[in-house]
């Protein structure tokens, strides 16, 4: 058998930047408005070990008398009754999902691309004074991040299972498909070789595709600690991060943390951690 990756896809936040109304404005970190735009790839070793202990998880937390009656485990909302959401879970739910995929240990690898939209909305107002037919494209951004999470030199097969979380409606393969192709030019043009192996690219939802679930709770330890400045979540599940790209963060280009150069309250948010302290 040729040797496989499968990864799962998914984003934290969202890639708004301007109100819907003509001349609203720049509203990123508004109420309900993220800061900061993260898109996510988990490797699993063993897909069908993960779902298995996922959802073995699930019903056994929805046979425990101690949920009875907590509206997230209602049958009738799409809530944990029917797959984790670290947003929706409950704090003790959220504590045994992450407890199992740390347990997991290395059959499990994330990587994460974050984009700081202040920096994104500067350039993209920058492009429309420069022209006024310019028009703002949030899925240009979420491709991008795409392309940069699967343009990177980690681990080569001859195979890539890709399940990507659907984002709305429309049916975007063929965007995403190209996506994968210029990541693939991207990195023959970087590394001086192609990688010649076969893409396979599946929009699925995460109650359907159960390893979604996964990848939606490293996600949210990112998001955390970038929109709250919050870090214990990411702090736990660092062994298996193989890297965060942070791409508006020192040097032109981003910064790449990873190993011991993990992303902290005094590195990433020095200002605000220093006005806290004092």
């Amino acid at each position: 058998m040729p040797d496989q990756i499968h990864s799962y896809v998914d984003e934290a936040g969202d890639p708004n930047l301007f109100g819907r109304r003509r001349g609203s404005g720049i509203i990123v970190g508004n109420e309900g408005c993220s800061k900061y735009f993260i898109m996510g790839k988990l490797e699993v070793a063993d897909p069908e070990a993960l779902a298995v202990k996922l959802t073995d998880l699930r019903l056994e937390l929805l046979a425990d008398p101690y949920f009875a009656g907590v509206p997230s485990f209602k049958p009738e909302r799409p809530k944990t009754a029917h797959g984790f959401h670290a947003n929706n879970d409950l704090p003790e739910v959220r504590y045994m999902v992450f407890k199992l995929l740390r347990e997991m240990g290395s059959d499990l690898r994330f990587h994460a691309v974050v984009a700081d939209k202040t920096v994104l909305a500067k350039h993209e107002t920058k492009r429309r004074e420069q022209d006024s037919k310019a028009r703002y494209q949030e899925n240009s951004v979420y491709d991008g991040l795409i392309r940069e999470l699967y343009g990177k030199f980690h681990r080569i097969a001859d195979e890539y299972q890709i399940w990507i979380a659907r984002r709305g409606k429309s049916d975007r393969n063929r965007a995403l498909s190209e996506a994968i192709e210029h990541a693939e030019r991207d990195f023959e043009s970087k590394f001086g070789f192609g990688r010649n192996a076969e893409w396979h690219i599946n929009v699925s939802d995460p109650n359907s595709t159960v390893c979604l679930q996964a990848v939606d709770y490293f996600l949210w330890a990112v998001q955390r600690f970038y929109e709250r400045q919050e870090s214990r979540f990411l702090d736990m599940m660092w062994p298996q991060i193989g890297e965060i790209q942070d791409l508006d963060h020192g040097k032109p280009g981003g910064t790449f943390f990873k190993g011991e150069e993990r992303p902290t309250m005094e590195t990433v948010f020095p200002r605000k951690h220093e006005g806290k302290k004092k």
